[in-house]
């Protein structure tokens, strides 16, 4: 980032000038303004089976026991993009019918979420599969738009070539930036249900909240997941999977 200087919307002249200008492209505008990958909190050890494990680091802020943490299960898959993702399945309850494939936030990664998941999975009697963005935690590549779908589409394939769920007993659920992936796979595929918990407005409102007209050049426009049905309807979908929205003001 450049040196501070007069401010503007929360931003020095010369933040927007690297912002906007270096390069002047939407997407390297909305990966700037959108992803804001830690550094990373776990790692994936493979022993001389082939087995997989998770390690986490103390920024990962583990709230179970090693019992928990050696049930996790993780691998690494590729995507059509060719990154390698960084995967995750905790089963919460094996006997359960449902999944959720769960993209995450813009500010963590799978070892910060790993609490989380089971907390959550166990609450609602759910199994949870997630993922990692590209340059996200062990996932290899930058993050970008592009990579978000290519991401989500190779989570997708594991979770029903490897795991053997169905679409019909597959959540997708999408917080902040993860809810345009979400948005994005829904449209192609069926499911049992959509979540779309805080979406973003859009790429440009990230920084500039008080923007009212969605420009060409905005990245993830608030359409993209404010209307969900009439993007499945867009590619000639009869299904309209269950959708919930959870929103804040601030999202609105």
């Amino acid at each position: 980032m450049p040196e501070q200087g007069p401010r503007m919307n929360s931003f020095s002249l010369g933040e927007l000038c690297w912002l906007f200008c270096c390069p002047p492209c939407p997407s390297r505008i909305a990966a700037k303004l959108a992803f804001l990958p830690p550094e990373p909190t776990y790692s994936i050890h493979t022993d001389a089976s082939g087995a997989t494990s998770l390690h986490l680091t103390e920024r990962a802020d583990w709230q179970y026991s090693q019992r928990e943490l050696d049930a996790v299960e993780v691998l690494v898959t590729r995507t059509s993009r060719g990154n390698r993702v960084g995967c995750m399945f905790v089963r919460c309850a094996p006997a359960s019918r449902y999944t959720l494939l769960f993209s995450h936030g813009n500010a963590v990664d799978l070892g910060q979420m790993c609490s989380f998941y089971i907390g959550l999975g166990s609450r609602i009697n759910c199994n949870v599969f997630s993922y990692d963005y590209s340059g996200y935690g062990v996932s290899t590549g930058k993050p970008s738009e592009k990579n978000l779908y290519a991401d989500i589409e190779a989570a997708w394939q594991v979770l029903r070539n490897k795991y053997g769920v169905t679409p019909e007993n597959i959540i997708l659920y999408g917080q902040s930036i993860g809810t345009v992936p979400t948005v994005d796979l829904a449209a192609r595929y069926e499911c049992a249900a959509v979540i779309l918990h805080s979406p973003l407005m859009s790429g440009l409102r990230v920084a500039f909240p008080d923007t009212r007209k969605t420009y060409c050049f905005d990245a993830f426009p608030r359409s993209h997941v404010k209307y969900l049905s009439l993007a499945l309807k867009g590619r000639g979908r009869v299904f309209d999977p269950p959708t919930l929205l959870l929103l804040r003001q601030v999202d609105i």
